[in-house]
């Protein structure tokens, strides 16, 4: 049988005004059929077919067959929202199972309408925002096919995405690998849920499953309950499985102690602490001893050790042991995880580990300081920044002592920096930093004290040693802030209190803060502000108002640029709840609190990529009157995406290439923050045109950010590596390169080979929690443009690339394990060595043959040339030209040695 060709749509058509409503359903159905052929002969008879769907004598189904219809013309003619509407009227016959383009378009569009209209009954009180009930339905239905074909992961992000938890913690558990899909689940709601309220509701969701589960995952539960802030959650959780007679329990705790410290959130990690439940029958928490006294250590020091012994736990002073067994294995357990809890157990075997594989190479140093004259302070000031930064944590000062002379020539504020140096360089020497700094402390320590500067410095120091696990020496810098009205002294103190500080919120040390901050010193004011932020980091306290109140008061620039950062400090991780205070800082007029609103953008929005904390950024990128806060604007959009780097280079790659170096230097910064340690193609590629700018500070940057993004990359993996370090050195040597540039260049090789190149700069931890210390350093150290002591700051982000066993004693056994990575991926650069001098062979082209003795020595070799033909015989006529020539030979040697001497 012949098939049927159909020509035209008309018969169809006209079967419409038939009278008898079997025809016109007829019609409806065929016309369904031929619509995807036939659409723009239909579309002409749109307003009859929408009358069917409202005739009130079609029965449902005929009136929803004439809605489905409506809705493919108006999806052909590219009215997608009529289109949805007359889909919704057609109730089932709208298959959201049947694979066609339409199907997928209008589900697409019906996700994002519902989304909408979710988001914006939750974000607002506003009850007329009502949901259509068809729209709920396809939803739903689309949610329900989703479950039953095992698409959970795309149930999943469509449940999120629409706000359904209920249909959330179906798909999870109906799922086949529920840890599985519980693990993509925190993954989505990191990267792509912006509200950080709603991120919430999901992580307490995926709490309340985890629970549920006959083995739990304690690991994730305490990372989701981090990221809800809840510290009893976890204290309750660890808790139970330090009580736990399996020892693989207690091994367990350990293991996520450990992780929740590697995000490196002191107040958090302290509440913990002190929630955990001391041992029943203990008579009395008095003899509770010190985070500090949990571990001794013999730990190599400036006074030349030659070795790190390992943290002793066993032999640590403990609480009075009860006399029942399993409270005697749970005192012992408790012990050891508040060491843990505290940072010391970490910090310790960090510090081991960054002394005794240090690979630093000082042949470097010697380079840079012999090619840096000694009337270029800032040059001086770089070299000593480059050894604190190159040996930062290892407690070698070879260097220094070395060239005790050489460092004596630093004066005023480089002396402050040089002092201020030894604290990276020793960060963690917990035990010991007060007595390594007490030749240069005021009087609080055991020195007599010295030039008001060293003392400052020695202040800072402290603070670096002990950033984020100062609790054992606040009281001897909050002393020393107190004893003192120099304000050098004071600097370095509040920057010191600051560091030690760091997230507690401790309202006794902001007062005193405060107080400096309100003798309106430009100097001390600067750094009481930068204090102040890093004290509050995070909090999004009301203190905030109050410091951008005293920011509009005072008229010294220090102060209210120190405070613009502090604010900025405060509102870390804030997201939305930051957004009045963001436009109140970006709407100034005065251009110091604007840039400190490019930094509270920043962080507020800090690993989110968020799309609107971007746009904001890029607006004001372009459009701002000051090259500060352009420049700024574009370097903070690498805090913004340092959770997605791939992404930085392809968003400000035609800001690398702008006419104003201000933001050429932002592009550079930017992509050397969100970038840092990945070794990145793309990023080295758009770095690698800016090292060689017409602009001296835009080189500096560039080199400095290429550094690090090269951190820890070897050559073996990205040749250009090896370039980038010839390119240094290059710089270094060049005596007529700017100042601005060559100091760039020593600061990229000290972060090029930063810890004894056995750390990385790293934002997130292994979990993808940002590292708040770290965030918070790179952010203060982008402040070295005003003020270069900030440069230390960087030392806060540094994370060792060690692997570091523990056994239940928490010591380090000997072990071997499988690495299936070419050994020349993560090799040490090959020291330098000292070039040979080769020069010697070419010197004697050097002579210029025009020289007055070259023209005397071939005037009398001629002389006696011509004479010896004349007068003598043939034979020995034949030796005095070759006798004058070896003489002539002669005495070029000889000259040739003495121009090689001079040279």
């Amino acid at each position: 049988m012949a098939t049927t060709l159909v020509s035209s749509a008309g018969g169809m058509l006209a079967m419409l005004n038939e009278p008898h409503l079997s025809l016109k359903l007829h019609a409806l159905s065929n016309l369904n059929n031929l619509v995807d052929t036939f659409w723009p002969e239909i579309s002409t008879s749109l307003p009859k077919i929408e009358s069917l769907h409202e005739d009130e004598e079609f029965d449902q189904h005929q009136r929803q067959l004439a809605a489905l219809l409506v809705s493919k013309v108006f999806y052909y003619l590219g009215e997608l929202n009529d289109s949805l509407s007359y889909a919704l009227g057609a109730g089932p016959l709208f298959d959201v199972s049947e694979d066609s383009d339409y199907v997928h378009t209008l589900l697409a569009k019906a996700i994002d309408e519902y989304a909408s209209l979710k988001s914006k009954a939750a974000e607002s009180s506003d009850e007329s925002i009502k949901m259509d009930p068809r729209l709920e339905a396809i939803v739903e239905r689309l949610l329900d096919k989703c479950i039953v074909d095992g698409k959970y992961q795309q149930a999943m992000g469509t449940a999120i995405e629409c706000r359904r938890l209920d249909k959330l913690e179906e798909a999870i558990t109906r799922s086949d690998n529920v840890q599985g899909t519980l693990s993509y689940c925190i993954y989505v709601s990191h990267s792509f849920v912006n509200l950080r309220e709603y991120r919430q509701e999901v992580l307490r969701l995926l709490v309340k499953v985890f629970q549920k589960l006959p083995s739990p995952d304690y690991l994730s539960i305490c990372q989701c309950l981090m990221f809800l802030d809840e510290s009893e959650g976890v204290a309750s959780k660890l808790e139970k499985l330090l009580r736990s007679e399996n020892k693989d329990d207690a091994l367990l705790a350990f293991q996520i102690a450990f992780d929740l410290v590697e995000n490196e959130h002191q107040a958090f990690l302290l509440n913990v602490r002190d929630r955990l439940a001391p041992p029943k029958s203990q008579p009395s928490e008095s003899s509770q001893p010190k985070p500090s006294e949990t571990a001794s250590t013999q730990n190599a020091s400036a006074s030349g050790q030659d070795d790190v012994q390992m943290a002793d736990d066993d032999s640590a002073p403990m609480v009075n042991v009860p006399e029942d067994p399993i409270e005697t294995m749970y005192a012992e357990r408790l012990n050891k995880i508040r060491g843990i809890l505290s940072g010391e157990t970490s910090i310790q075997l960090t510090l081991q580990f960054l002394y005794s594989h240090n690979k630093s190479d000082l042949l470097i140093l010697k380079t840079i300081k012999q090619s840096v004259e000694m009337r270029n302070s800032v040059c001086h000031s770089a070299t000593i920044y480059a050894n604190a930064i190159m040996h930062a944590g290892t407690t070698v000062d070879t260097f220094l002592r070395e060239n005790l002379d050489w460092l004596s020539r630093a004066t005023n504020w480089a002396k402050f920096s040089a002092t201020a140096g030894l604290g990276v360089i020793h960060r963690g020497h917990l035990q010991q930093g007060r007595s390594l700094m007490a030749p240069y402390l005021p009087q609080g320590g055991t020195g007599a004290g010295g030039s008001p500067y060293s003392e400052g410095g020695a202040l800072y120091a402290l603070g670096l040693i002990h950033a984020n696990h100062g609790e054992g020496i606040k009281q001897f810098l909050r002393d020393s802030l107190r004893s003192t009205t120099v304000e050098v002294i004071q600097h370095g103190a509040c920057l010191g209190l600051g560091l030690a500080s760091l997230g507690t919120a401790d309202e006794d040390i902001y007062e005193e803060i405060k107080n400096v901050l309100y003798t309106d010193s430009a100097v001390a004011g600067e750094a009481a502000g930068i204090s102040m932020g890093l004290l509050m980091v995070g909090t999004g306290s009301e203190k905030a108002n109050e410091m951008l109140t005293y920011a509009h008061e005072t008229q010294h620039e220090k102060i209210i640029r120190g405070l613009a950062l502090g604010i900025a400090l405060t509102v870390y991780g804030r997201e939305e709840e930051a957004d009045t205070l963001i436009e109140q800082m970006t709407r100034d007029q005065d251009p110091i609190l604007r840039y400190g609103g490019m930094y509270a953008l920043a962080l507020a929005y800090r690993g989110t990529a968020n799309n609107k904390a971007i746009r904001q950024l890029l607006h004001f990128a372009v459009s701002d009157v000051s090259d500060d806060v352009r420049r700024t604007a574009v370097l903070a959009l690498g805090f913004v995406l340092y959770s997605d780097p791939e992404q930085t280079p392809r968003i400000v790659s035609l800001l690398s290439e702008s006419y104003n170096p201000h933001v050429r230097y932002g592009a550079a910064l930017a992509v050397g923050i969100s970038c840092a340690g990945t070794g990145l193609s793309e990023a080295i590629s758009l770095l690698e045109p800016l090292t060689s700018d017409v602009v001296d500070f835009v080189r500096q940057g560039a080199l400095i950010a290429m550094a690090m993004v090269m951190v820890q990359i070897s050559e073996a993996s990205d040749s250009r590596v090896g370039t980038f370090r010839r390119q240094l050195e290059k710089i270094i040597l060049d005596k007529h390169e700017d100042t601005m540039s060559k100091m760039g260049a020593i600061l990229a090789s000290g972060i090029l080979d930063a810890g004894g190149r056995n750390v990385t700069i790293r934002l997130l931890s292994k979990t993808k929690h940002d590292k708040i210390t770290a965030v918070v350093g790179l952010a203060v150290f982008s402040q070295f443009w005003y003020w270069y002591p900030l440069i230390y700051f960087i030392s806060l982000s540094f994370s060792p690339t060690a692997f570091i066993g523990l056994n239940y004693d928490l010591k380090s056994p000997k072990f071997e394990f499988l690495s299936h990575a070419k050994p020349s991926l993560f090799e040490y650069p090959k020291p330098t060595t000292v070039p040979t001098t080769t020069s010697t062979v070419k010197l004697p082209t050097a002579v210029l043959s025009t020289s007055a003795k070259a023209k005397a020595r071939a005037k009398k070799a001629e002389e006696q040339k011509a004479n010896a033909e004349i007068s003598s015989a043939p034979d020995s006529a034949s030796a005095a030209p070759s006798g004058g020539k070896g003489k002539s030979s002669g005495e070029k040697d000889g000259d040739s040695m003495q121009v090689m001497h001079f040279f």
